[in-house]
């Protein structure tokens, strides 16, 4: 059976993020790969990975489901590189304000974007301040749409505001609303923030609280 050489890599880690943001959800491979926009050839070879290494198995309905999300998700948060393995496009602005710049995004609807790092933590789990901002976007025409609207400032470095194209836009996948702003999944903003730097791993362990509160709630409700 064909497996995949590195299953926290590119797409495969649309098959990982979908599983674990909606875990407690029985799959079949199809269904995985038509949600995730994967090759069914593929997802094949990271679900049958998955299954070797443990963090997947097939239930009695013989269905496919997560056996060990939290030791599948801090593998895959430990391997992640966030601030090198995507994109930046450094802006400024001169608002030192969060909330004004929150009220800013919060009338944007196009292009679409995902707060992620200390800010999306904030917004989730007012821990720690952020101070600066960081949103994925899926292109640099997106950025710089994005950047016009907020009138920001293109600076080569050292922007308080950073576009992030992601290494690939399953970073989107599960994105959710809070206080009017778009904000990535739980499981997304723990990972970006796992090996992030000035309290980065602080905040993701704040997240992580969350991430198992919700799953702890689809254990039940699965096992009623």
């Amino acid at each position: 059976m064909r497996q995949a050489r590195n299953i926290f890599d590119g797409k495969s880690t649309r098959v990982i993020r979908c599983l674990l943001v909606n875990f407690g959800k029985e799959w079949v491979i199809r269904s995985i790969a038509e949600e995730t926009q994967v090759a069914l050839g593929y997802t094949h070879a990271v679900v049958a990975t998955l299954i070797k290494l443990g963090y997947v198995a097939r239930n009695e309905n013989n269905k496919l489901v997560v056996t060990n999300p939290t030791r599948l998700l801090k593998r895959w948060a430990a391997y992640h590189q966030y601030d090198v393995m995507n994109r930046f496009l450094d802006y400024y602005t001169f608002e030192r304000d969060l909330q004004k710049q929150l009220d800013q995004l919060r009338k944007i609807r196009k292009p679409d974007y995902s707060l992620t790092s200390l800010v999306g933590a904030w917004l989730k789990k007012p821990y720690v301040r952020p101070t600066d901002i960081h949103l994925y976007v899926k292109s640099e025409t997106d950025a710089k749409k994005m950047a016009e609207a907020l009138g920001l400032n293109p600076t080569p470095e050292a922007g308080n505001v950073k576009m992030v194209i992601p290494y690939d836009e399953g970073a989107f996948y599960g994105s959710q609303e809070i206080d009017g702003v778009k904000v990535v999944s739980n499981v997304q903003l723990y990972v970006d923030l796992y090996n992030y730097p000035a309290r980065g791993e602080e905040a993701a362990g704040k997240i992580f609280e969350a991430i198992s509160k919700e799953w702890a709630k689809q254990e039940t409700a699965v096992n009623v």
